[in-house]
């Protein structure tokens, strides 16, 4: 998960202006490449769309590239700062995608599964303003990223299994949340690091 940096009152006003990075343009070089292996574009439209790829400043100019390559869901790149809603159902967002300083996410009845492992946070604090009615919130979220739940809560259930640190980004729930539940889990560690843990403790 990234965090955007920059100066004090050089605000960016839409997720879109957000810097691209070279992970992102290789993300949209390589759907492109599938796409010229399988004849969806010719050899001429490859080209031009990658040299556009490999030219994009920010994440809106790589979000068009591809954009009658694949659905929406599965896009190398999703700038998106719509509410997440779901009523009966499951909605899941995944990828790289943008997560807004202030996410709105409404759940009736039905499951939201945000995973922020490769997502980019336009803050190192980011506040997801919730309204779950007998709905499901799950998160994923990267090593050392703290969860705090400050939202109302009446008859509903937490289950936070992260591991923050100090200097690391923060996801907080807000809202109202009704008859429903919220998770959150990081990676589990694995063996290498979990000695190494225990080694840095014993030391």
């Amino acid at each position: 998960m990234d965090t955007s940096s920059r100066p004090p009152g050089n605000r960016v006003r839409r997720v879109s202006e957000l810097r691209a990075s070279d992970a992102d343009r290789e993300r949209v070089v390589t759907v492109l490449g599938e796409a010229l292996a399988d004849g969806r574009i010719t050899m001429d439209e490859h080209a031009e769309r990658t040299t556009r790829a490999y030219a994009a400043r920010t994440l809106g100019e790589l979000t068009g590239i591809t954009g009658d390559l694949s659905p929406r869901e599965a896009q190398p790149i999703l700038v998106d700062d719509k509410p997440v809603s779901v009523m009966f159902g499951r909605t899941r967002r995944e990828g790289r995608w943008v997560v807004p300083v202030k996410l709105p996410l409404f759940a009736l009845f039905g499951t939201v599964e945000l995973d922020l492992r490769d997502a980019v946070l336009q803050r190192r604090h980011i506040v997801v303003d919730s309204l779950v009615l007998a709905g499901r919130v799950r998160l994923l979220i990267p090593e050392g990223t703290r969860v705090n739940v400050t939202g109302r809560s009446v008859l509903s259930t937490r289950e936070l299994r992260h591991r923050p640190v100090p200097d690391g980004p923060t996801i907080e729930i807000n809202g109202t949340l009704l008859f429903g539940s919220i998770q959150a889990r990081a990676p589990k560690r694995t063996l290498r690091s979990r000695m190494r843990n225990r080694l840095g403790r014993g030391g």
